[in-house]
């Protein structure tokens, strides 16, 4: 059926709403960032009356905003990796075996995302600290904690999407590849793998975002040498005074990194996203 006029004009009225409704937020950060914390304080303005950068500047010394950075960016990738890492295993298994438990254990798997988190940090706090008193591994305040607190929620999701995309990878690229005398360690890593690149990509993109962006674990889980961003940005409002031009600032700084990673994987993010959703 062909467009009618009507209906183009309407999706265009949408697609713009829509533009606005995500630009307009951007627009006033940018904005925010490039004014004087008087002005930002003041009255809003569409336009700084006297830009600066001044901001970008100060961010850094206000706030150790760099240790941050580094923090965010070590753990949210080895908890993005280890998350795949485990999940490419478990799922080629619940995929491709018939065993004793495959449908208690994907059930399982899929009911840990019923219960939300804030379940999960009392006792995971309590074990931290008992175990570091008994043994002296030190889990709380520390990269290693966050990283296992982390995947206790990425890893399931992780093992649940890929199954899906497993097992939309036709079994006659197995068996040949058995023909040809594979065994299933290379068959997973020469056959399946390589058909699920896509699907691969989402979930560690998934992993990575859920780790970055998360706030009460962190929040809790850590101390001032080992705090994450999406914690260290609170430091800009202190006691006596906020500082939203700096606050802008750095969160336009921290976005960068994530950004420029869904920009550099976004065909096959797109592609997986779909990549298990029809047989």
């Amino acid at each position: 059926m062909r467009e009618t006029a009507g209906e183009r004009w309407g999706r265009r009225i949408v697609l713009t709403l829509l533009a606005l409704f995500v630009l307009i937020p951007l627009y006033v950060m940018v904005t925010s960032a490039a004014k004087p914390l008087q002005d930002v304080q003041n009255g809003f303005t569409w336009w700084p009356s006297r830009p600066t950068l001044q901001p970008f500047v100060d961010m850094w010394s206000t706030v150790p905003l760099a240790r941050y950075l580094v923090n965010s960016l070590v753990v949210s990738s080895i908890a993005a990796v280890c998350s795949v890492a485990v999940a490419i295993f478990a799922a080629f298994a619940v995929s491709r075996y018939r065993f004793r438990g495959r449908g208690v254990f994907s059930v399982t798997v899929l009911s840990t995302q019923m219960f939300p988190g804030i379940l999960f940090l009392l006792p995971l706090f309590l074990i931290y600290v008992n175990l570091g008193n008994a043994t002296g591994i030190e889990l709380y305040a520390s990269r290693t904690g966050l990283v296992i607190t982390y995947l206790t929620f990425s890893l399931p999701f992780s093992i649940w999407m890929l199954v899906g995309y497993f097992d939309s990878i036709p079994r006659g690229l197995d068996e040949a590849a058995q023909v040809d005398g594979a065994g299933p360690l290379r068959i997973l890593f020469r056959v399946i793998l390589p058909a699920a690149v896509p699907g691969v990509v989402a979930v560690t993109v998934y992993a990575f975002m859920t780790a970055w962006g998360e706030v009460l674990f962190a929040s809790v889980m850590t101390d001032e040498g080992s705090r994450t961003l999406a914690v260290g940005l609170q430091g800009y409002s202190t006691q006596f005074n906020v500082y939203w031009n700096q606050i802008m600032a750095a969160s336009l700084v921290v976005s960068v990194p994530v950004v420029v990673g869904f920009l550099a994987l976004q065909r096959y993010f797109v592609a997986g996203l779909t990549a298990g959703a029809v047989k």
